[in-house]
This record gives C-alpha cells, structure tokens and sequence, in this order.
C-alpha cells in the first residue's frame, strides 16, 4: 500500500505549535537574580574623617543646640544652697565611783532610772537623735514647715491648703525633710559631725541647720534633768525606808551624783553637740551647676551628631542588588 506523503501545512502547524510550547517553557523558567555590590570595600576611618568633614555643619549645628538646651535647662531650674553646721559630739563622763556603789545596790540604780553615763563615745546615738523622726516633727510644727515644704499645695492668700489636691501629711513633711533636705555625715577619722540643710534659700538653709542642733541640745538637756530628778525623787523613797547605814550612805552618794547631774545640764547649753563651726547662709549654689551642664550638653550634643552622620554614610554605602 503506497504511503500518502504529509501536507506541507500540517507541518508547519506542528513546528508553530512546538515553538508556542518552548516560549511559554522560556517565560516560566526560573532564572537567579544577579547580585552585584555598588560598593564593595568596608568603611575605613579616612571615610569616616571625611564624613566629619562633609557633614561638620551638620554636626556643629546639633552640638550647639545640644548646648544652649542644656545652658536654657540650667538657668529655668531653681537653684539650691546647702548650709552646713560643724558639731562635736559631747562625751558623757562616767563616775567609776559611783558605778561601784551602784553595783553594790543590787539593780536599785535600774529600778530608779539613774543614768551615769555611757563612758564611751556615745556619737552614734547623737546621730540617731538627731536624725529621728520624732526630732524632724517636731521641729516641723514649732517652725511651721508645712506650707514651706509644699509650696505648690499652698495657697498663701488664702492661707489654707488648695482645693481639690490631697493634703501632706506629717508623715509626708518627714519623709520630704530627711530625705531631699537634711543630711548628717560622720568623719570617722575626727569623730566630727557634719549637718547640712539644702534648701532654695540659703537663710533660711542656715536657720534650719542651727536650729535643729538649739533643739537637740535642749531637748537632751531637758531629759536628762528630768530623769535625774525622777531618779532622786524615787532614792529619796528608798532611804526613808531603809534601816542600814551602808546602803543609805550610798544612796546619798547617789542623790549627790544625780544633783550633779542638774547642775552640768543647767549649765551646759550644748549637752549633745558642741557647735564647732555654726551655719551661716552660703553664698554659691550646689545647683545646678551651669558650667558643667553646658559641657555635658556639648558632649551630649556631639555625641549625638557624630551618630547620625556615621548613620548616613553606612546607609549611603549600603550593598544594592539587581535583578537581571
């Protein structure tokens, strides 16, 4: 049977149909972008110095205004004067012939609250009266310090607390004073105390310190008068009722100790702290210090510009990629 030769047109349909198949393979195929580095080399510190140099008014205008911000923070902030006072504190003597008749009495010096003395250095407890909270309340009542502490909660025409703002406490005068206003330090080499009040006025820092320390010295000077003489009046009692001649000898002794006691305090007005160098009303702030925020302002402000200038340099060498 003779073969029937092909069409010269199906041919050629063919061939258009394998060449539609190959283009669509061709658009589908899945070709990896080509990467390329515009810039190739790391950042070296002569393109850093010239980034200085490109930017350097940039880098100047931030570190000025860094700086007038910090000299415009210093002069609205309200300045602060700190008033010190020196003080000694005053070493109670005790009697060793007294303490020995005391020991002989059996308890009797406890049962009459007779006190002879810590015969050491009794300068921590000074400290703790000096800092106690009763001490700080008081003081705050007799100067009235309320409306002075809290100035902001204060209506001075009016002469009474503002409406709608909760009232401070004492508790809260307290915790204001010992915390942001009075400081007491102790030299361990020389034993001295140091009181200082930081307050904005400086008059009234120096007032404060001085009289916090009139009051501690009165009101030790006080209680030690008055233990004395609870303490004879009760010696006084147990002689009345004792028969033997050793033991009223040594409450007479103990008596004459305690009438000792008056005297000294009545006398002394610096029982517990011997003033060394009083407060008076300092002359320079603490702060803020105007010079040294200004520096910081220019390191700040420096700091920052040279940041955001090696920020744009790294980005204006960033790696770009193309896709071919």
């Amino acid at each position: 049977m003779a073969r029937v030769p092909k069409r010269k047109d199906s041919i050629d349909d063919a061939h258009s149909r394998q060449d539609r198949i190959t283009g669509l393979q061709r658009q589908h195929r899945y070709f990896e972008p080509e990467t390329y580095y515009a810039y190739e080399k790391e950042i070296s510190l002569i393109d850093l110095w010239r980034s200085v140099v490109r930017y350097k008014q940039l880098i100047a205008a931030i570190t000025l205004a860094s700086a007038l911000m910090a000299a415009l923070a210093a002069f609205l902030m309200t300045p602060v004067y700190r008033a010190e006072i020196l003080l000694s504190p005053v070493q109670q003597e005790k009697r060793a012939d007294i303490s020995s008749l005391v020991s002989q009495l059996g308890g009797l010096d406890e049962l009459a609250g007779i006190n002879l003395g810590g015969g050491g250095n009794n300068t921590l407890e000074a400290i703790a009266i000096l800092e106690s909270r009763a001490l700080t309340t008081a003081f705050i009542k007799e100067e009235n310090l309320m409306p002075v502490l809290f100035a902001k909660k204060w209506d001075a025409e009016k002469k009474q607390w503002k409406t709608g703002i909760e009232i401070p406490t004492e508790w809260d005068a307290y915790q204001r004073f010992d915390g942001s206003v009075r400081s007491v330090n102790l030299n361990s080499r020389s034993g001295l105390v140091t009181l200082a009040i930081e307050w904005t006025d400086p008059d009234i820092a120096a007032h404060w310190a001085n009289q916090l320390v009139r009051r501690v010295n009165a009101e030790r000077r006080a209680e030690a008068i008055r233990e004395a003489e609870t303490s004879i009046n009760y010696l006084k009692q147990q002689l009345a009722v004792t028969s033997s001649v050793e033991i009223q000898q040594a409450i007479y002794r103990l008596i004459e100790a305690q009438a000792k006691t008056i005297m000294v305090a009545n006398a002394r007005s610096e029982y517990t702290f011997k003033v060394i160098d009083a407060a008076v009303a300092p002359q320079e702030k603490i702060r803020p210090k105007t010079q040294w925020m200004i520096i910081q302002g220019l390191l700040a402000g420096l700091i920052i510009a040279l940041f955001v200038v090696f920020v744009r340099s790294s980005l204006a060498a960033k790696p770009v990629n193309k896709l071919s």
